[in-house]
């Protein structure tokens, strides 16, 4: 159903102005939607608060003052375990896959902040692929690797972003301009800074990388890196409790 036609689908409300039972229904329509709608909000601010708050409240705690945990810092270049990834940058990683900020909203890769200012931290690849940076991606590149490490047969890409400030500055290492397509990298590559970019210079997001597993559509294609349907949990790829429905008060470092 296309949206124009989801506009179009009468509301409980408006059968019930249309009905010739009107303030009888709409009397006991309000009284049973008041309960729901408080057991929603309920049932989301419990989910949220269980599996977040913990972990992100000392994330918080390193952003003020990263010298008062310095056990949460991880290393570029680290790799953990037998992980096939290493890490990309230096930092926290303070939001990871399917953490909420919002109603609706489950965020898709991992947020690592370097507690520095813009166009400091490196960002390095984390796993060898073919880089492609897009005519207008200003702070963005991805990268196919041909062979998941995971799973013998399946390609993925790994998306890398934030990589500008918030004029859209790059702090891409020049060795990948704009239009960039299929460059063969190492793990360990440099491919820029941690930056802030949102699109909207007025509203910044804090100094970040933010770095996502995406899956390919089949047609050797990277899919919609926005949508969490499209991306790969990516702890057990760095092997790290990167899940936020698994990992509810842990900053997640190497054991």
């Amino acid at each position: 159903m296309s949206y124009l036609e989801r506009q179009r689908q009468p509301s409980c409300l408006q059968f019930v102005a249309h009905s010739p039972y009107n303030p009888e229904m709409l009397k006991k329509i309000l009284l049973l939607s008041i309960p729901v709608a408080i057991a929603a909000t309920g049932l989301y601010l419990y989910y949220n608060r269980r599996t977040s708050d913990e972990r992100i409240t000392k994330a918080f705690e390193w952003l003020d003052d990263p010298s008062s945990h310095p056990e949460f810092t991880m290393t570029a270049g680290t790799k953990c375990g037998d992980a096939p990834f290493i890490f990309p940058t230096d930092g926290l990683a303070g939001f990871i896959w399917d953490d909420s900020f919002r109603p609706g909203h489950r965020h898709s890769g991992i947020d690592i902040f370097g507690g520095t200012d813009v166009g400091i931290t490196p960002v390095v690849a984390a796993y060898p692929g073919y880089l492609t940076r897009e005519a207008d991606w200003k702070s963005s590149v991805i990268i196919r690797v041909t062979e998941d490490p995971l799973r013998a047969g399946r390609q993925i890409w790994v998306y890398y972003t934030h990589m500008a400030d918030s004029q859209g500055n790059s702090f891409i290492s020049p060795d990948f301009p704009l239009g960039t397509s299929e460059v063969y990298v190492e793990a360990g590559t440099l491919l820029g800074y941690q930056g802030n970019y949102s699109g909207d210079p007025n509203n910044p997001v804090g100094v970040h990388l933010h770095i996502s597993v995406v899956q390919d559509d089949g047609f050797g294609n990277f899919t919609n890196e926005l949508e969490i349907k499209n991306t790969y949990d990516p702890s057990p790829y760095f092997g790290l409790p990167l899940n936020a429905n698994t990992n509810f008060d842990t900053v997640p470092v190497c054991q």
